[in-house]
């Protein structure tokens, strides 16, 4: 019997090795990496090196925050983001962490990021022997009736031990006595029978005390012992018996409390109280199951006393004892294996094991976002999970190559200006009756990128400035916006300064760069200026920046700032003042004089009206308020003084009139002196106007001259390379179409040829205005087909540029006509004066010395140069 008990004992041992190398074998081929270290390891304890096992650049480790993904205890293990190297974080019990399990697995999660790996690593956490096998108590107390027959087994307390493997209780060992021998049963041999070899005599002995001991096969081993009493009584000496050889059963997880799992029997020859049997749990029945099931003793009803769980464990054997009411009560035992059957009583769970809160507007499709990993308790259809994104959102779950793992991706292009957050709802369901589901909520944030330019409000700006503007005071304002957010929407405003034409005036100008505010550093004179344009650019802060520029025009207006000028009577010492003599017998609407002025300004603010503001004799003299002609009223009587004085008012129609004065002294002469001293008069004009006559024949030819050899060489210089037909330009406020200079001056490889109206004391050339500059062709020859008793212009070839000069005579002047564009059959029309120039009639005056300065391309008149020339020409007024 010995020999069968270690054969069974070895085919057993057999089968438990073969059981543990198929659970290496599995874990093996689970796990990427396995490492192996024993129990109660100090904390630090080195486990393996993992990056150098993966492959793993080490100096990357902390860049990409390698770490064990774990729950929220405190993990047995941590890996150094220096080295790589796994390390045991507390100190491990096998027995805590794994139980009863043989083989202790601990299965690790690791995670690298940017880009994203995940590697699996198994710890085994092998046993070592820190458990000393132990009795449920510490004496045993048994009962025998003295005719129990030798051979009769007595089920002694199984030792329990914490430790597995061989670690575990291995062997008992039997006190030394005469009567009792030890046998171990059972699959794994680890249950004490202890056996009667000897009949017992109860008058010769009634108590037998020994010790049995527990030996488990540690180096050196452990051993616990408890003391039996064997106290021999009177027979009972039949045991009950089952009804069955084996009972199983199944039972569904969740089932209520007070269920009835199975109901055992046995029963009892004997009569009386030894034949009425009870049931009870056997004595190797753990605490736990105590808790989750209890057994009636009358009825032998195995009923549910706790919860039943399938997903912490899918079957129990419960051994139940069947025990009589002898005085001595036989007992036997009888296993009941429990299958318990998986419900859908499991929710998904959703884990989010790494996530970017916020991914940038520019991501392209298929970016990862998160992974979600999830899991089910339950097992076959009950477990079987599929993971989706609840809402219509530019995001996708894709399956990974580990089961019931999930890449949150992009699945469109993003757009922050149109939605910066998204809510997302991930939804988890398995495919158990009922359907069970889950969800998590996690919300991504777009975050922005500079893909916006600025917009300014308007394009382009157009403003109304009145001259005179206080300097350093804000003119006006421009604005724009940037859809984008933070820096790349912080604006700054410059103004764009090329070097183009209206360059010299933007340095006049001056702009906050935080506000758009614009700044006139000077005053505008709508005289000089009428109007300009300029760039602003609006630049955010992103990288790279954005721009967008938008042009501002900006006219200025006119106000009354300037008083009108007498031009006749000439001013003398600060005063308009001349004399005219009249013969006394004039009849009434004689024209004694006209007075002529001109104000600066122009519409209502440049509109003069003429006004006697005194006068000797109303009744004698009448003013015409808009030409300022001076008129006889009635003829001279005898009665009538000879001299009459007459103060003329000349006032403008502003808001607020500025005026002039101009005294005429009429003398009233007998006709006789009045034709002698007209005929002086005469005589002296005639002088005069034959050496002005001359000195202007010289004039025009030195500048005709000084002109065609200004086109000769012009000419030569343009056909050596390309020629840009760019013209400088002047601005005039003044200019109402009468002439009175032309100036030849050189920017760069070109001649231009001035011809401007009253400039005023620092009249400008301003880039980007043509109005009254003619560029001297310098490639073709210019054809002058001219005819000086006609008003017309006959030139059928003629193609706008400007290379004909025409004298003709009107009255008792003379005029040159200079025009652009002049089509065939133009025509001179009386009373428009535009592009003429008055040739003098008194005075010389040589355009070559008129003093003038030049500064970056720019022509400024110097203002006594503008006063003699004004002076020297007699300028007619219409």
């Amino acid at each position: 019997m010995e020999q069968r008990g270690r054969e069974a004992r070895r085919e057993r041992q057999r089968w438990v090795a073969c059981m543990f190398a198929l659970v290496l074998v599995w874990s093996g081929a689970s796990a990427q990496i396995k490492y192996s270290i024993p129990e109660e390891s100090k904390v630090g304890t080195v486990v393996g090196n993992i990056a150098k096992d993966l492959g793993l650049d080490k100096n990357t480790l902390k860049e990409r925050g390698y770490r064990i993904v774990t729950g929220s205890a405190e993990p047995l293990f941590q890996v150094n983001q220096n080295d790589g190297i796994l390390y045991v974080n507390q100190k491990i019990d096998r027995e805590q962490v794994c139980e009863e399990s043989n083989t202790c697995v601990i299965n690790l999660k690791t995670v690298l990021e940017n880009p994203l790996e995940i590697h699996y690593v198994a710890v085994e956490v092998t046993d070592v022997n820190d458990y000393s096998p132990s009795f449920p108590e510490t004496h045993k107390k048994i009962e025998i009736f003295e005719s129990v027959p030798p051979g009769t087994r007595f089920q002694l307390q199984a030792a329990s031990d914490a430790d597995v493997g061989v670690y575990s209780v291995q062997q008992y060992k039997l006190g030394h006595n005469d009567h009792f021998r030890l046998e171990v049963i059972g699959e794994n041999g680890k249950n004490p029978v202890l056996v009667l070899q000897k009949p017992l005599d109860r008058e010769v002995m009634k108590r037998h005390t020994f010790t049995l001991t527990a030996v488990d096969g540690g180096k050196p081993p452990r051993s616990g012992t408890v003391e039996l009493t064997v106290d021999v009584l009177d027979v009972n000496d039949n045991l009950p018996i089952f009804t069955k050889d084996s009972y199983s059963v199944t039972l569904s997880e969740n089932a209520p409390i007070g269920t009835t799992v199975i109901q055992v029997n046995a029963t009892d020859l004997d009569e009386g109280s030894n034949g009425d049997v009870i049931y009870s749990f056997s004595n190797n029945v753990n605490n736990k199951l105590r808790k989750m099931f209890n057994v009636d003793s009358n009825t032998g009803e195995l009923i549910v006393k706790g919860p039943i769980d399938f997903e912490v464990k899918d079957n129990y054997e419960i051994h139940i004892q069947a025990s009589d009411k002898g005085y001595v009560p036989l007992t036997t035992d009888k296993s009941v294996k429990i299958t318990i059957i998986d419900l859908n009583d499991n929710a998904p769970e959703i884990e989010v094991t790494s996530f970017s809160d916020a991914i940038t507007e520019d991501a392209r499709p298929g970016t990862t976002v998160a992974l979600i990993s999830v899991k089910d308790l339950d097992s076959g259809l009950n477990g079987k999970v599929i993971c989706f994104v609840s809402e219509d959102v530019p995001f996708m779950l894709t399956p990974s190559l580990q089961d019931n793992m999930y890449a949150l991706v992009t699945k469109s292009s993003l757009d922050r200006e149109k939605q910066n957050r998204f809510d997302l709802t991930i939804v988890a369901k398995d495919a158990g009756e009922p359907v069970l589901s889950s969800e998590n909520a996690i919300s991504v944030i777009v975050s922005d990128v500079n893909d916006n330019r600025p917009e300014f409000l308007l394009s382009p700006y157009t403003f109304y400035v009145t001259e005179n503007n206080p300097p350093g005071a804000s003119v006006f304002s421009v604005k724009a916006s940037d859809v984008d957010e933070d820096d790349n929407a912080l604006i700054s405003y410059h103004i764009l300064r090329d070097g183009g034409g209206d360059s010299k005036l933007t340095s006049f100008l001056n702009i906050n760069s935080e506000n758009g505010d614009i700044l006139a550093l000077k005053s505008f004179d709508f005289e000089t200026l009428k109007a300009f344009q300029f760039q602003v650019v609006a630049t955010d802060s992103g990288t790279p920046s954005l721009s967008s520029n938008v042009t501002v025009n900006v006219f200025i207006l006119d106000q009354n700032d300037n008083a009108p000028v007498i031009l006749y009577p000439a001013s003398s010492n600060g005063s308009a003042e001349g004399v005219e003599e009249i013969p006394r017998n004039v009849n009434a609407g004689h024209l004694v004089t006209k007075v002529r002025a001109y104000d600066a300004d122009i519409g209502y603010n440049g509109w003069l009206l003429f006004s006697l503001l005194e006068v000797t004799d109303h009744s004698l003299f009448a003013l015409d308020r808009y030409t300022g002609q001076i008129r006889t009223l009635r003829s001279f009587t005898e009665t009538d003084e000879a001299e009459h004085k007459l103060v003329i008012l000349v006032k403008d129609n502003g808001n607020v009139s500025l005026s002039a004065t101009a005294t005429v002294v009429v003398k009233a002469v007998e006709p006789k002196e009045a034709f002698a001293a007209s005929d002086v008069k005469s005589a002296a004009k005639d002088d005069e106007e034959n050496n002005v006559t001359f000195y202007l024949m010289i004039t025009l030819g030195s500048v005709s001259a000084l002109f065609l050899i200004s086109i000769i060489v012009l000419i030569a210089m343009q056909c050596s390379k390309p020629t840009d037909y760019s013209s400088k330009y002047l601005q005039d406020v003044n200019y109402d179409g009468t002439l009175c200079n032309s100036i030849q001056y050189r920017s760069g490889d070109r001649r231009y040829m001035l011809v401007g109206p009253r400039m005023s004391i620092g009249s400008t050339i301003v880039p980007g205005s043509n109005g009254n500059t003619l560029v001297v062709p310098g490639r073709r020859q210019c054809s002058k087909p001219t005819d000086y008793s006609s008003k017309y212009l006959q030139d059928p070839n003629y193609d706008g540029t400007l290379c004909h000069s025409i004298q003709y005579r009107s009255g008792d002047r003379r005029y040159m006509l200079v025009g652009p564009r002049m089509s065939i059959g133009s025509t001179i029309v009386p009373g428009s004066n535009g592009n003429t120039l008055v040739v003098p009639d008194r005075r010389r005056t040589s355009v070559e010395h008129v003093p003038a300065s030049v500064s970056d391309g720019v022509v400024l008149l110097q203002s006594k140069a503008w006063h003699q020339l004004c002076q020297d020409y007699a300028v007619v007024s219409h």
